[in-house]
């Protein structure tokens, strides 16, 4: 008997059984109009559409195709769908509990199911990136041969944790977070779809609304939450999936938080003033709020990086390397380990010593700039490259500090209007003690002291 014999009964029975599946099941998309999001991939002619051979004559396409993209997304949905739409059977396997040795089994079925059956295979790969070299080496010759169509899925740069000879040898797509409205579009379709709910209860908007910022963007998490929420609304005999009874569901209080309005800049603002004021445990409170209630990660991180220069600067210059580190890292990776990354930056910034000078220091020099301080620039330090300039006197008397003692020149650097006028006054905090320090000495230096 072939080992994925069973999985193929488990679909029938579920298409035959609907309502024995979690709703997440019951309601995945069996055609790819009924993907909900990632229409840059869906649209006519374009990719997703040739790989089941749509417009172009019959299935054909590569035979590896790599799905990069954040968690419920619908990586799973579409190898799923794509199976269907060019009649293979379809076999998934996780890299968390597979093994080189489950792989070549199911390629070795595949090879007698296409021998023996005329019937070619789709092998999906979730969490590809979990595999080593060897374990993704082992793929290369189904590819090379077409045995099977590989699908593989992962959340993480593939450029970074799949093998280039896999790589080159694959179609990558990737697929963006899901919208609020797209998931909407899903939570509609569940309630009344005969797959799905079938019209038993309705969803009020704040519940809605609450489903949506603990989804975070998955589809997934936003049906399974939804069918918590159902089932506890009809065994009280409830018409409707209140807000009370959708916070009891899923244990999850509703955070009163507006993406779009005042709590939004409210609570952003609060985490930025606890930051300054390095208050850590009220940071990662507000950070907690902003998660919980779905926030954009790259938002947050975007506000740490601005406080890393605005409120530490140059008391720690490498708060700012901290906070431009999270934000890659949380583009790369995504919610939920996005928390920990920022949490991890957040408390580094909290706890850091503080300095704006950096921030008064280039306001400073654009307020005068802004007043008109902006004089013509010495003709020693200006351009002395080109043919006629000695004439006019530009790099004349120019100092080369290198060739100097400190490699400091004691000349003028500023224009007249604003020469003497100090921007930068560091403090006495951190490093910026040390640097404050340095700017003494090379001050006098330069003024030939």
């Amino acid at each position: 008997m072939e080992p994925d014999l069973f999985t193929a009964a488990a679909e029938d029975r579920q298409e035959r059984e609907p309502g024995n599946s979690p709703l997440a099941v019951r309601m995945r998309p069996r055609v790819l109009d009924e993907v909900v999001g990632q229409q840059h991939l869906l649209k006519q002619g374009a990719p997703l559409r040739r790989l089941v051979g749509e417009g172009s004559g019959g299935p054909a396409g590569p035979s590896s195709v790599i799905l990069w993209g954040p968690p419920g997304t619908g990586k799973t949905t579409l190898a799923y769908v794509v199976s269907k739409a060019t009649n293979k059977r379809f076999v998934e396997l996780s890299a968390i509990t597979a093994g080189v040795k489950e792989v070549r089994a199911v390629i070795e079925s595949a090879k007698r199911q296409s021998g023996g059956y005329d019937r070619e295979t789709v092998l999906f790969l979730d969490e590809i990136h979990r595999f080593s070299k060897a374990q993704q080496d082992s793929l290369l010759p189904a590819v090379e041969n077409r045995w099977v169509t590989l699908i593989a899925a992962t959340t993480e740069n593939p450029y970074f944790s799949i093998i280039s000879p896999l790589l080159s040898r694959s179609l990558l797509l990737t697929l963006e977070p899901l919208t609020d409205e797209d998931l909407s579009g899903v939570l509609r379709r569940a309630l009344t779809h005969e797959r799905g709910l079938g019209g038993a209860v309705t969803l009020p908007a704040d519940s809605e609304a609450h489903l949506l910022r603990i989804a975070g963007g998955d589809a997934r998490r936003a049906l399974t939450a939804l069918e918590a929420g159902a089932g506890a609304a009809i065994a009280k005999g409830e018409a409707e999936i209140t807000l009370s009874t959708l916070e009891e569901s899923v244990d999850r209080a509703a955070v009163k938080y507006d993406r779009d309005g005042d709590q939004h800049y409210d609570v952003a603002s609060a985490l930025i003033k606890s930051i300054r004021g390095s208050d850590v445990d009220a940071t990662l409170h507000y950070l907690a709020r902003m998660i919980e209630a779905g926030e954009d990660p790259r938002f947050i991180a975007r506000r740490l990086m601005i406080s890393a220069s605005e409120d530490v600067g140059m008391a720690d210059p490498t708060a700012l390397q901290t906070a431009v580190a999270a934000a890659q890292a949380v583009a790369l990776i995504g919610f939920p380990e996005a928390r920990i990354i920022l949490s991890q930056a957040a408390i580094a910034l909290a706890l850091a010593p503080k300095s704006n000078a950096a921030y008064m220091a280039i306001d400073a020099a654009l307020a005068d700039v802004r007043k008109g301080l902006a004089g013509p620039v010495p003709p020693h330090l200006r351009d002395g490259h080109y043919k006629g300039a000695a004439k006019l006197g530009h790099a004349q008397g120019y100092q080369y500090p290198h060739d100097l003692p400190g490699a400091i020149a004691a000349q003028q650097y500023a224009p007249d209007e604003v020469h003497g006028r100090r921007y930068y006054e560091p403090t006495r905090y951190g490093a910026e003690a040390r640097y404050a320090d340095i700017l003494d000495r090379v001050r006098e230096r330069l003024s030939g002291e």
